[in-house]
């Protein structure tokens, strides 16, 4: 089943608020074996959400809209839907009710425009929002659907999950399949890489094919299989990706699709072992990549931001003379920064980083985006010094990914 997703807002156009819905969305229907044929966003105008429409019917089967649903004058998707399908907006007692319910909740006191919102097309099929004011609209035509929910992540998500995703299986009986296998790939370029699997793409069966997902010093290797026999996909999927697994060997260090330092977590876990980091020029942020992955507790203790010197010396007892002589972006610094933080709170691991993020404080000798990163596991450390382009986030970004990396490199190192 083919499926088209349109989003709706200027401040998506303006980059002031990014589109998280769409990826959720896309992640919801591929589970079902529904692929995503395309995906639009467009302004709050009327000519430019009915041409969207029009394209997106032409290819697709199923259309799902989020955002423009809300109180105010600017958000004009419900009366434009109207438009379209040719009804008109017509008070409904039950949203009104449910509208009603969820200002009790929070305390609030109904006013003109949320009273509005219970006005709804009289050609569609409303759908109640549990958890806002917006109702969903089912809207058919020509044995074709359209789904317009709100933006608010969290609305969307709820009404996916509680009522859509079922009627559109109960509305559409399509039982194809598309199952995946990831895994993630070190030490390779894409190129080399690309390489290395010409023979073992080319004996792929024509059901599965193989995708290259290259981030810095990382390739995620995708396997999809398409179908209609979902038990059969599944054996020949998995003959493929052990057929993967024993060419690549040690280099495919993750055999599930997961984050960097979710791959990390695995790989600690699985021997028992424990993580701490000290950063400075990174601020925390290795420790945010690392406790977003749930379960990060059994083998994470703490971080220790040592932005400044006085910090790196008082907490981490990076010497004073290391500090004078060669500066707080330097390999002696990480390494005792490194070794301070592991002995400070008792880890099998650790990882230190230490550079210039800019834009400002770049010298000739150590320009912006210079970082020195270690990483030590037991007795061993690796310290390695990295020139990162680009702008503040995107040197701090990097650095983290490559801090990561580089523990997961010392600690697989011995099998």
């Amino acid at each position: 089943m083919n499926v088209e997703i349109i989003v709706i807002g200027d401040e998506l156009l303006i980059g002031q608020v990014t589109d998280t819905n769409s990826g959720w969305i896309a992640r919801e229907l591929n589970h079902m074996g529904w692929e995503v044929i395309g995906i639009t966003t467009v302004r709050d105008r009327a000519g430019e959400i009915t041409d969207a429409l029009d394209n997106a019917f032409g290819r697709a089967d199923v259309v799902l809209m989020t955002g423009g649903l809300g109180p105010t004058k600017d958000d004009i998707t419900k009366q434009t839907l109207c438009e379209y399908f040719g009804g008109k907006l017509v008070f409904d007692e039950a949203v009104y009710a449910n509208v009603e319910a969820i200002f009790r909740r929070r305390n609030f006191t109904m006013n003109t425009p949320t009273h509005n919102q219970a006005y709804v097309p009289d050609v569609c099929t409303v759908i109640q929002n549990p958890v806002g004011t917006a109702p969903v609209m089912w809207f058919e035509k020509d044995g074709k659907v359209l789904v317009s929910m709100p933006g608010v992540p969290v609305e969307m998500k709820t009404v996916m999950k509680e009522t859509v995703l079922d009627r559109l299986k109960i509305h559409f009986k399509d039982h194809s399949s598309i199952l995946h296998r990831t895994c993630l790939v070190k030490d390779f370029t894409e190129s080399r890489l690309s390489e290395t699997l010409t023979d073992f793409e080319l004996q792929l069966p024509p059901c599965i094919k193989l995708a290259y997902l290259p981030t810095p010093g990382v390739i995620r290797l995708r396997l999809t299989a398409r179908g209609g026999d979902e038990g059969h996909l599944k054996l020949l999927l998995d003959e493929q990706f052990a057929k993967l697994s024993a060419l690549l060997g040690s280099h495919l260090f993750c055999d599930v699709d997961t984050t960097l330092a979710g791959a990390l977590g695995r790989i600690l876990t699985g021997r028992g072992k424990t993580l701490a980091t000290a950063e400075s020029c990174t601020g925390g942020n290795i420790a945010h990549e690392i406790t977003r992955v749930a379960g990060s507790s059994v083998y994470f203790k703490g971080s220790v931001v040592a932005y400044s010197n006085e910090v790196k010396q008082a907490v981490l007892n990076v010497s004073g003379e290391t500090l004078l002589q060669c500066g707080a972006v330097s390999r002696d610094t990480v390494a005792q920064m490194v070794q301070g933080v592991q002995r400070l709170l008792s880890t099998d691991c650790a990882i230190a980083t230490s550079g210039i993020a800019g834009p400002g404080g770049g010298t000739p000798e150590k320009p912006v985006g210079t970082v020195w990163i270690a990483a030590r596991y037991g007795e061993r450390t690796h310290e390695e010094c990295f020139h990162f382009e680009g702008d503040r986030e995107q040197v701090i970004a990097r650095a983290t990914q490559s801090a990561i990396l580089m523990l997961i490199q010392l600690v697989t190192e011995e099998g």
